[in-house]
């Protein structure tokens, strides 16, 4: 019996040790969906951003918030954020929960220079979507991408948007252009998903499955995109 008490006594000595640095842990993740929020919001202010036409076609939006050379020469990680959907088995519905994303590898930091940068991704296709969900993709390989045309008035089928599965997007300096992440690897990132989401749960469970609720620091979010586009146009 005392060697019982004394087990749930440890037990409890390490959850309360490690409480405190998994709650801290979810506020970083927290704090990059309201970074995220903070950069689609000033991004769709900007004139000559992403045309709507091309937005109201996109399937799933990710978003790397503020993303700086430094990490990306010295760490080899480019970015982390976040990735939005719409619900539904054809991405048809409402703008749902966010999976966490990680952005590695490429040549982006000879081309950002060292100020903090924004990346936007438009998945313009199911298929862009589903590649997304499964695994870490590379960009240009497993899943075409391509500088995206910018203006709210742009031609939405130019060549960039009928051959690709994925546009691309960038601002720093406050200069908002269409930039190339050919190269570069889109992956899951199942340690920010769990912390944020408080279990082990898959990029796919968040975006395919109905019982993942969004976590409320992605509310603003969420809300801008379904202001924003709040309908899926059929391509």
């Amino acid at each position: 019996m005392k060697a019982k008490k004394r087990w749930t006594a440890v037990i409890l000595g390490l959850l309360a040790l490690t409480s405190p640095s998994f709650a801290k842990e979810a506020d970083k993740e927290q704090d990059r969906l309201g970074n995220a929020h903070t950069g689609v919001k000033e991004i769709l202010k900007v004139p000559d951003n992403i045309p709507q036409e091309l937005l109201d076609k996109a399937r799933c939006v990710v978003v790397m918030p503020s993303v700086l050379k430094a990490a990306f020469v010295v760490g080899g990680s480019y970015g982390r954020g976040t990735m939005v959907c719409r619900t539904g088995k054809d991405f048809s519905g409402p703008w749902g929960a966010p999976a966490m994303y990680a952005l590695e590898g490429g040549s982006i930091g000879l081309q950002i220079g060292g100020e903090a940068t924004d990346f936007v991704l438009l998945v313009m296709n199911d298929r862009g979507a589903d590649s997304l969900l499964r695994s870490k993709v590379k960009l240009g390989a497993d899943a075409s991408v391509a500088a995206g045309p910018v203006g709210r008035t742009a031609a939405a089928d130019t060549d960039a948007y009928m051959r690709s599965e994925i546009l691309s997007y960038s601002r720093a300096r406050g200069v908002f252009a269409g930039i190339s992440l050919e190269g570069s690897t889109l992956r899951p990132d199942k340690e920010a998903n769990r912390n944020l989401y408080g279990h082990s749960v898959t990029a796919a469970q968040i975006i395919k499955e109905s019982g993942v609720q969004a976590p409320a620091a992605a509310s603003h979010l969420i809300a801008e995109l379904q202001k924003t586009s709040p309908k899926l146009k059929a391509s």
